[in-house]
C-alpha cells in the first residue's frame, strides 16, 4: 500500500507538519512537484486525515488534564454525547467498547474548576450509571497517529 518514499513522508509531517515540499523532496529525492503529488493523494485516499498544531494546554493556564469514564444508560448515549460534544472542556470523547463507556480528557485551570465541571457537566446529566477520574501526573510519551 504504502513505499518506503510515503513512509518517509508521512514519518516526517507526523514530526513536523509545516515542514516545505523542498525539503522533503531533498530528503526523499523527488522533486517538489512529486512530493505534493504523493502528498495529496495520501490525503485524498484518507491516509492522511488532517493537518494540525499540538497547543500547549499547560502554557494556556489549563493546569489540569484528566480522564474520565462514564458508564452510561443506553437511552441517554446520543444525548449524553451531544452534549459533552459541546462542552469546551472537553478536549477528547470516545465511546468505547464493553458496557455503555464514554472515554473522556478535559482540561481545567484548577481542580475548583474541575469540581465544578463534575458537579455542572457531568453529575447533573440524566443516565450517568458511574464516573471514574484520573488526573493526568506527568506526560511521559505523546504521539498522535501511527508508528509507520
Amino acid at each position: 500500500m504504502l513505499d518506503s518514499i510515503d513512509s518517509h513522508i508521512l514519518r516526517r509531517l507526523a514530526q513536523n507538519s509545516r515542514i516545505s515540499y523542498t525539503d522533503l523532496a531533498k530528503e526523499v529525492g523527488l522533486s517538489g512537484v512529486a512530493v505534493k503529488e504523493r502528498i495529496d493523494r495520501l490525503v485524498n485516499q484518507g491516509i492522511i486525515e488532517q493537518f494540525s498544531i499540538v497547543i500547549s494546554a499547560e502554557k494556556l493556564g489549563k493546569k489540569i488534564s484528566a480522564y474520565l469514564e462514564l458508564e452510561v444508560e443506553p437511552a441517554h448515549l446520543n444525548q449524553i454525547i451531544n452534549v459533552l460534544k459541546q462542552n469546551d472542556r472537553v478536549a477528547v470523547l470516545y465511546e468505547m467498547t464493553g458496557p455503555c463507556i464514554l472515554h473522556i480528557h478535559i482540561l481545567v485551570e484548577s481542580i475548583e474548576e474541575m469540581e465544578q465541571f463534575m458537579n455542572e457537566s457531568i453529575y447533573s446529566l440524566e443516565g450517568i450509571v458511574r464516573a471514574e477520574t484520573q488526573i493526568l501526573m506527568k506526560r511521559h510519551k505523546n504521539q498522535d497517529g501511527l508508528n509507520i
